[in-house]
């Protein structure tokens, strides 16, 4: 009989390496059948989409109880699913406030759950860790601390690398892009990476685009260009921008060509930020949030930066501009001090490579489907 997942993303991100491990998985056992919740690119692998990621992009504690009756409604459809058709096994992508939830029910049904990206646990503490040792039969994680933190936890886990070093590269070269956002030779490019859910768009960069707006009165020959998302809408971004009265330009699939090829990126944190260091480009990391959200993470937040790429580095190897801190004329004077400085710019060239090479080895995907298939044997 063919096998039955059950797959769980709640972003972008879970959606993009969700899509990566099952095209792996097809290759190796193309009987399995997919069902769950995701974005387009869960979708285009043949997974059967029960509800989209788009009804679920939303961030933050208060955020999630504004939204606690289609949470509910969402774990009742899934659980009516899984009484219906019985998966073999249940794939939870990140997503832990949802998803941990959900796993006890799972956990109830004797159905093997795998927890592919860990929740963010080395920043809250260690009270997730023991809700996951008792409920995930096998851990996937992408960096080497992660590894090391369960093992002491008792829990199964499997180091996969991080899939991004797959995934992050140029598809033109850079005097090719130039010419197709017909840049001049001095021009300096700021790409944009403001998110990929509306709540962070909205917070973030509006701010943003005032800081480039203040650069441009210090430097001559300031391009500015925003990456969309996947999942967000291109009509709705520009009625945005056009309130923001920007002149930047929108560019659709072509976000790993505008890190690669920027000057300088301002970066809302998240996976964008290891992408961008993925890319070498130096950047600033902002992030923004509800103001009740933000004091309730700081109280338990245990790490002393927001960017992942300072993490994993760390120390702050690149600037972070948190909540209150955004301030677009400190933002814009941290740009020009560096990119008029070539030392601290190449220095910050240096240190991104050196997170670079702390991810390990490419062919995380084919690791993680060799993992899921053993399961399903």
């Amino acid at each position: 009989m063919r096998k039955k997942v059950l797959i769980i993303a709640g972003e972008a991100s879970g959606d993009l390496h969700g899509a990566g491990l099952i095209r792996e998985l097809k290759k190796i056992n193309p009987e399995i059948v997919y069902s769950g919740v995701g974005g387009c690119r869960l979708k285009e692998e043949g997974v059967n989409i029960l509800l989209g990621i788009e009804r679920l992009a939303f961030m933050g504690f208060f955020e999630v109880l504004k939204n606690i009756s289609h949470i509910r409604e969402l774990k009742k459809k899934l659980l009516t699913f899984i009484a219906q058709e019985k998966p073999d096994l249940v794939i939870l992508i990140d997503y832990p406030g949802f998803n941990l939830h959900f796993a006890k029910e799972v956990k109830k049904r004797n159905i093997p759950i795998l927890y592919y990206i860990s929740p963010q646990v080395w920043a809250w503490g260690k009270r997730r860790v023991k809700t996951i040792s008792k409920l995930v039969d096998k851990m996937l994680v992408f960096f080497p601390f992660e590894e090391k933190l369960y093992v002491n936890a008792g829990v199964n886990v499997t180091l996969m690398g991080h899939p991004l070093l797959d995934l992050v590269h140029p598809s033109v070269s850079n005097l090719e892009f130039r010419n197709r956002l017909q840049l001049d030779e001095k021009d300096i490019l700021i790409g944009l990476l403001p998110g990929s859910r509306w709540q962070e768009i909205k917070n973030i960069l509006p701010a943003m685009i005032n800081s480039c707006r203040i650069l441009k009165e210090s430097l001559q020959g300031i391009k500015v260009v925003i990456a969309l998302a996947p999942g967000i809408d291109k009509q709705e971004l520009n009625l945005f921008l056009k309130k923001l009265d920007s002149q930047a330009l929108l560019l659709e699939n072509s976000t790993y060509d505008l890190m690669s090829h920027s000057d300088f990126l301002l970066v809302a944190s998240g996976t964008a930020t290891l992408e961008s260091a993925i890319s070498g480009t130096p950047m600033i990391i902002l992030y923004k949030t509800g103001l009740l959200t933000y004091l309730l993470a700081r109280f338990f937040i245990k790490v002393p930066y927001i960017g992942l790429v300072n993490i994993i580095a760390g120390e702050k190897i690149v600037p972070e501009f948190i909540q209150y801190q955004i301030n677009p004329e400190k933002i814009a004077e941290k740009i020009v001090k560096i990119l008029a400085d070539d030392n601290e710019y190449v220095r910050i060239k240096s240190r991104l490579n050196e997170v670079k090479e702390r991810l390990g080895e490419k062919g995380a995907y084919r690791k993680g489907a060799e993992t899921v298939n053993k399961i399903l044997l």
